[in-house]
């Protein structure tokens, strides 16, 4: 037995000494006198000695050793460490890792450089940070996630490390990208109510198209394919399905890693339609005011959205009376044998909270004034959920924002206290109009806009509008201060400078308008707005060729320029789902401008109306109407300079801009002082874009004319007559906003008329 021992007991010795060997020696304890450092070049010597657990004067021995070794290596900075003992003095030695100087890559198209080095940074590995082997790993993997999120599972990534001075070195991660694996094959199995091809109608991710290369709908995405799978499951429980489920998700990769397959078994259990409806609980004495809430209908299908819409509404009531906390359950009671279900609506308004703080989160430029002052909900407040809901929308209505959300977080140790944290996500707000026609005879036109509608992160808005053609030179700028008073009155001004000729021949006549309006907007409720305002203008008449008759018998009676002073007083209501690309819900406007004094004494009254209608998931029904109405309001007749327009975008399309209404003797354009316009459109997705809402076409119905003044001045009756078109185009949200191709043709036209088949702009909507 004691044969045995010995070579284990020597074995431990020699393991032994070689740890401290690595270390440092054995030795007896002294007081250190000094400490010295060795092979520093960039690390301050600061550095180590905060993390020695040894200063000048204390008694050094092998424990403490070993643990300035520990902390000296924690640090990550070096690549060796050793203690040595020079009499009284300790000698720390180290060996620097080395330091990346430079991060570069080679071969890389799907991503930025710059988006790939942020991501490097957050595993460790970035410029001017330490050097290892185990952080080069890490980051190779990184970069495959990174790669892998894009389904380009083929990529490859080869490293170099080139060593330059002062222990520094450079690396360079070479990437083969390789193709993007995209989906071959999508099956649904265990469906037999709907037909697979309906089923696969819902996905966003689909096997591909001509346009995939835009959409990039036939590359797989793990979050893509989480959110069809719910639109699965909600097509199904919308529908009576209540049982249904999936049941396995299979995402197969083919060995040459650039084909998918996906495989979504599911269960559809039978069609349960809704027996009645209960309440239980606690419902603060209103059952009868919560019952009006429910939406659910006995008789008809089980509809999970009825269910979440009557949750959320009872949710949202109990917080008007304070309840943050209430909660609300669904309890099914299943009638398998007759196929019917019973909903117990299950309440429990827990306890009355009020709001401690409210805090904004995710505004980076944005400042969070402007996102405070538009919260209903106040700080040491009852919690009230309708104050809530509405703060969130008027923070959302503001256009700065591409998503909005309130959270709700109970307050430690305070039961009855709650802070609410606006979360948004903030997106460009300049916005950049571009406008061009092209007919045989004026050839191409275009007119340029600049647009910040959140400028410098104040809320204000700030634009400039240039038109540089010969025909229609316009220098427009504008500034908005939404909350240029504490409760929300807003302030406009308006500067411009106007000049138009019918041709590009500078002899014939021209129009010059320059003024500025100053307009306030007050908010009489939390939807409507009044706007008043005054301003000053002047108009010149510049006499050439052709000048139509109209304009020299006012010039001739009342002189070659003038003057009016109007005032303004207008009305706004905006109940769309979105500003950019509506979807649903209705905006409507209403303008009166009354010049009381000056040379030009008038009334001019303008009014439209749009409505969007959402038919299903794919298409949308959009109308527009606008009217317009001008008459004197003094001794002089109407100046014709104040005439409306009709023909083009926003008007009736296939028609030159301004190209219709009543005509001079000498065939030019007057104008008139009534107008009238409607426009329907269907939009669709554009084939092979799937569900991509940002890429859609559109066909349309175009009807509208330009009338008066009584006693008309038009060549024949046909100018005050209605015109109309139908079309085609595109819609597509790019990236300085909506684009709108239209190809029109007139189908009801007069001999004269201009014709413009193809039109487009930037940053309009109709």
């Amino acid at each position: 037995m004691q044969f045995n021992r010995f070579p284990v007991r020597a074995i431990s010795a020699v393991v032994s000494l070689a740890f401290m060997a690595g270390t440092a020696w054995a030795v007896n304890p002294f007081t250190v006198r000094d400490i010295r450092i060795e092979g520093l070049q960039r690390v301050e010597p600061g550095t180590i000695f905060v993390s020695l657990p040894v200063r000048v004067g204390d008694v050094y021995d092998d424990e403490k050793g070993s643990s300035a070794i520990r902390s000296l290596f924690g640090l990550g900075l070096f690549k060796d460490v050793r203690i040595e003992v020079s009499g009284d003095v300790l000698v720390i030695i180290v060996e620097e890792r080395p330091t990346v100087a430079d991060v570069d890559f080679i071969g890389t198209k799907e991503f930025d450089k710059e988006v790939l080095k942020k991501a490097l940074r957050d595993v460790g590995l970035g410029d001017g940070r330490p050097f290892d082997k185990a952080q080069l790993d890490r980051a190779e993997q990184e970069l495959k996630r990174q790669y892998i999120n894009r389904s380009l599972y083929a990529a490859e990534i080869v490293t170099t490390v080139t060593p330059i001075e002062r222990n520094r070195v450079n690396l360079t991660f070479t990437v083969v990208e390789g193709e993007p694996a995209k989906i071959s094959e999508i099956r649904i199995v265990g469906n037999k109510v709907f037909g697979e091809s309906t089923l696969r109608g819902l996905f966003d991710l689909d096997t591909g198209g001509w346009l995939s290369w835009y959409t990039k709908s036939d590359r797989y995405s793990r979050a893509k394919l989480n959110a069809d799978i719910e639109t699965l499951r909600s097509y199904y429980l919308t529908r009576g399905y209540l049982e249904f489920k999936v049941d396995s998700t299979q995402v197969s990769i083919l060995p040459n890693k650039t084909d998918i397959a996906i495989t979504i078994n599911v269960t559809e259990g039978e069609r349960f339609v809704v027996s009645g409806v209960k309440l239980e609980g606690n419902f603060l004495g209103k059952d009868d005011e919560f019952k009006s809430l429910v939406t659910i209908k006995p008789g008809e299908a089980y509809n999970a959205d009825e269910v979440a819409n009557t949750i959320k509404a009872f949710t949202d009531y109990f917080g008007n009376f304070g309840f943050a906390f209430a909660r609300v359950e669904a309890r099914p009671e299943i009638d398998r044998a007759n196929n019917r279900v019973a909903l117990i609506m299950q309440a429990n308004p827990s306890r009355r909270a009020y709001v401690r703080k409210i805090n904004v989160a995710g505004n980076s430029r944005t400042r969070d004034v402007v996102v405070r002052r538009e919260f209903r909900q106040f700080e040491a407040s009852w919690y009230d959920g309708d104050k809530i809901k509405l703060s969130r929308d008027r923070v959302d209505r503001l256009g700065y924002f591409s998503q909005v959300g309130i959270e709700t977080q109970e307050v430690p140790g305070s039961p009855d206290q709650v802070d609410l944290t606006i979360n948004v996500v903030e997106k460009p707000t300049g916005s950049l109009s571009l406008g061009a026609g092209f007919s045989s005879g004026d050839g191409l036109g275009l007119s340029f806009g600049l647009k910040q509608e959140n400028a410098f992160g104040s809320g204000n808005s700030l634009g400039v509008q240039v038109n540089t053609s010969k025909v229609n030179r316009v220098v427009v700028f504008n500034t908005t201060d939404p909350y240029f008073t504490a409760d929300g009155v807003s302030r406009t001004i308006d500067l411009y400078h106007r000049t138009s000729s019918p041709y590009e021949d500078q002899n014939y006549y021209q129009l010059v308008t320059s003024g500025g309006s100053l307009r306030f907007g007050v908010p009489f409720t939390e939807t409507d707005t009044v706007y008043f305002g005054a301003g000053v203008e002047r108009t010149t008449i510049v006499p050439g060729t052709l000048l139509p008759t109209v304009y020299q018998d006012y010039a001739n009676q009342f002189g070659y320029d003038s003057t009016a002073i109007p005032l303004t007083i207008g009305w706004a209501r905006d109940g769309r789902d979105s500003a950019l690309a509506p979807n649903s819900g209705r905006f409507q406007r209403a303008n009166a401008e009354w010049s009381v004094a000056g040379d030009a004494r008038y009334l001019r009254a303008t009014y439209q109306y749009q409505e969007f209608f959402p038919i299903n998931k794919q298409l949308t029904a959009a109308f527009n109407g606008e009217v317009g109405w001008g008459v004197a309001a003094g001794d002089r007749p109407y100046p014709v300079f104040k005439n409306f327009y009709g023909g083009g975008l926003g008007s009736v399309r296939g028609f030159e801009q301004g190209s219709l209404g009543p005509h001079d003797v000498g065939g030019t354009v007057v104008g008139g002082t009534r107008k009238f316009n409607l426009n329907a459109e269907l939009l669709a997705p554009f084939p092979g874009a799937g569900n991509d809402r940002t890429l859609r076409m559109y066909a349309f119905l175009d009807v509208g004319a330009v009338s008066g003044p009584d006693g008309g001045l038009a060549i024949n009756a046909n100018a005050n007559s209605l015109r109309s078109s139908v079309g085609v185009g595109i819609s597509w949200i790019s990236p300085v906003g909506p684009l709108r191709l239209a190809f029109a043709k007139p189908i009801k036209k007069f001999d004269g008329d201009k014709i413009q088949t193809m039109q487009f702009q930037i940053g309009t909507t109709f």
